[in-house]
């Protein structure tokens, strides 16, 4: 698919991971998401040169492998290309093991092995949010942690690339246990994203463009809230794992993990939305018989 323009110096490639393409009007590119793997990169690049652009810098919102798989293909081809990241996700960018070390709690087994959960390692040098130039494109770097533990979403003039903090309706209906890492610091940021005024357009970072930001807010936070409220059901059945908090979850919403990579991504969900519980208080944790388990708090 070639580039879809989005404003005269923003365009984006539409894949299952969208990136974003900004021409600094001198002959180069900020690459923003290098999407899962090489072929995504390849086909990427390719689209690049068409504008008569060559990559002059990338931007990856956040450390999860379908943003930053592409790197290792593009730098192989640009090895002088700056890398930049939040600071907490360029860590993982540049020591890639740490993703899945996370999700699993131990060193992962080659199960946990994949382009999925452990993209080629990059370096990647820590930038903080707000105002920058970055290889000549002024873009404002918005902080929307939730999704992962930092994340940018990137504004440039009247064009939102949300990143991972908000997504298309038809990608939180295939994905009803939407992940994160902090799920109210992830409804947090989507709600202060509709308060963005003069934006035109809100790319996220799975699915089409959207003209209206606040519906698309709504939209999400209603999927996050529907996550939560699962949680909450399952444990009004009494006492349990987060692993067993996990399966009743996914049978009352029809999700049905078939490997490992799924079941840790998942259960990183329940933990976090048990998380939130704890914190707001209608979640209790206790010890018993050797295990962690967590139950209803009224």
């Amino acid at each position: 698919m070639s580039l879809i323009r989005l404003s005269e110096s923003a365009f984006y490639f539409a894949s299952a991971v969208n990136s974003l393409v900004l021409d600094n009007g001198a002959g180069g590119a900020l690459l923003i998401d290098t999407g899962l793997d090489d072929a995504h990169a390849r086909k990427l690049l390719r689209e690049v040169e068409g504008l008569g652009l060559v990559p002059a810098a990338i931007l990856n919102t956040h450390s999860h492998a379908d943003h930053h798989g592409g790197n290792a293909f593009i730098l192989k081809k640009f090895p002088e290309l700056p890398v930049y990241a939040p600071p907490l996700e360029a860590a993982v960018i540049q020591f890639p093991v740490l993703e899945p070390l996370s999700l699993f709690g131990a060193m992962p087994p080659r199960e946990l092995q994949t382009k999925f959960l452990f993209a080629p390692a990059s370096p990647a040098q820590p930038l903080d949010a707000g105002q920058h130039t970055l290889v000549g494109v002024e873009v404002e770097l918005i902080a929307v942690p939730g999704h992962a533990a930092q994340m940018y979403a990137v504004r440039v003039q009247d064009v939102l690339y949300a990143a991972d903090a908000l997504f298309g309706p038809e990608a939180l209906g295939k994905h009803p246990l939407t992940f994160c890492v902090d799920s109210a610091a992830q409804k947090a940021s989507a709600a202060a994203l509709a308060d963005l005024s003069g934006v035109r357009l809100t790319l996220p970072g799975h699915g089409d463009p959207a003209e209206d930001l606040p519906a698309l807010v709504s939209v999400n936070r209603a999927s996050y809230e529907r996550t939560t409220a699962a949680v909450r059901r399952a444990l009004s059945g009494g006492a349990a794992t987060a692993d067993e908090l996990l399966a009743r979850v996914c049978a009352a919403l029809g999700v049905e993990m078939t490997n490992a990579g799924a079941v840790v991504l998942n259960r990183a969900v329940v933990s976090a939305h048990l998380a939130e519980g704890l914190a707001a208080g209608w979640a209790a944790l206790e010890v018993q018989d050797n295990r962690l388990r967590f139950r209803a708090q009224t």
